[in-house]
């Protein structure tokens, strides 16, 4: 037999295919550029920057840490990239860029090298920047502007514009720095506070159950700069399973839950509690379910432990979107099950074959 034709099999057991951390957040860039595309389109320059200043800002961060700790450089992997991209899809598209630049360094500093770098990071870096920033940058991480091209905003858009050429359409007395709009998830609040009104009927019926499901799935309506349009999120999500980057098993079960938990309120009161869609469809929930909660790092290890965690993770998106006093809760239902990871797995650990998992 020839040397070329000789078969040498190694122990099991076997990678089907070379899969480096750059290859995986490669593919989780990919699947990050319909959404991208969909906030350039939707805030035009806004995003741009917002989006370009977070991705520089983690990317030099992480550059100078492993510069200080006389490490190689790890800017490399794209890990930074993909911190900032997901960072920028989070926050407000009016953010001044200086915030979002303090939130990128608090991203990689404090959330990933103080702990040690990539890999050993106990909390998901995006969202500890992002809660860091709601923290200090309350009103600016929850004032969200219309979409540039809102059809029935675009006179007002345009007496916006004329006013600051000196074409005036509005009145002398009238000041405009920017349209706004309550995001989906705000009006469903809205409607739980005033749940005793008919006005809160009308909201949620004719304002979110109608319009507002098919704004939000396109993305014409306000919100996080790359979470207003649920169809983009899905085309990065069919692309992360169908490159099997990441499994079904996070997503379903954190988009289950909340369905669950949403029909159910629906089913309890129609009149108080929106359709279970808007919820799936609206604020961070997609993004969460196939860019965020499926961060390996942060993720039990074992199948069940997935579970539990994407199912916890969707169910407190609801409690807090529901009883909660903030509208969204992607952010605060991440940070609790992440800390619950380790227990999780301790729980959820796999029985030795022959043998009990704490036999000594």
């Amino acid at each position: 037999m020839s040397e070329t034709n000789k078969l040498i099999v190694s122990p099991a057991p076997h990678i089907s295919r070379p899969l480096t951390t750059r290859q995986v957040m490669l593919d989780v860039i990919i699947a990050l550029v319909p959404a991208m595309a969909a906030g350039l389109f939707f805030f035009r320059e806004k995003a741009a920057i917002l989006i370009l200043t977070a991705v520089l800002a983690c990317v030099i961060s992480e550059y100078l840490c492993c510069l200080i700790r006389k490490q190689k450089s790890t800017i490399g992997d794209l890990s930074a990239v993909v911190t900032g991209v997901i960072l920028a899809f989070s926050v407000s598209p009016n953010l001044p860029p200086a915030y979002i630049v303090i939130g990128s360094v608090f991203c990689i500093v404090i959330g990933k090298m103080v702990f040690g770098g990539l890999g050993d990071n106990p909390f998901n870096p995006a969202m500890l920047g992002r809660a860091f920033m709601t923290a200090c940058f309350g009103m600016a991480m929850t004032t969200w502007s219309v979409p540039a091209v809102v059809p029935s905003q675009q006179p007002k858009i345009g007496a916006a514009n004329s006013y600051v050429t000196g074409q005036s359409g509005l009145d002398e007395d009238e000041t405009l720095d920017v349209i706004t709009q309550a995001t989906p998830l705000a009006w469903v609040k809205e409607a739980v506070k005033t749940r005793n009104l008919e006005d809160a009927s009308k909201i949620v019926k004719a304002g979110i159950a109608n319009s507002q499901l098919k704004a939000v799935f396109w993305g014409y309506t306000g919100g996080c700069l790359g979470e207003t349009s649920a169809f983009a999120l899905l085309l990065g999500g069919a692309y992360l399973l169908i490159r099997r980057t990441i499994t079904w098993i996070v997503p379903v079960f954190v988009i289950g839950s909340a369905f669950v938990f949403a029909e159910i309120a629906y089913l309890v009161d129609s009149s108080a509690f929106v359709n279970p869609l808007v919820h799936i469809a609206g604020g961070g929930m997609l993004m969460a379910a196939f860019f965020i909660a499926t961060d390996p790092v942060t993720n039990p290890v074992t199948r069940k432990g997935r579970m539990v965690f994407g199912a916890g993770v969707g169910l407190l998106i609801m409690l807090i979107r529901v009883f909660g006093a903030y509208p969204e809760g992607v952010m605060y239902a991440v940070l609790i099950m992440n800390a619950l990871s380790p227990l999780i797995d301790r729980m959820c650990k796999r029985k030795p074959y022959g043998g009990e998992p704490n036999a000594k």
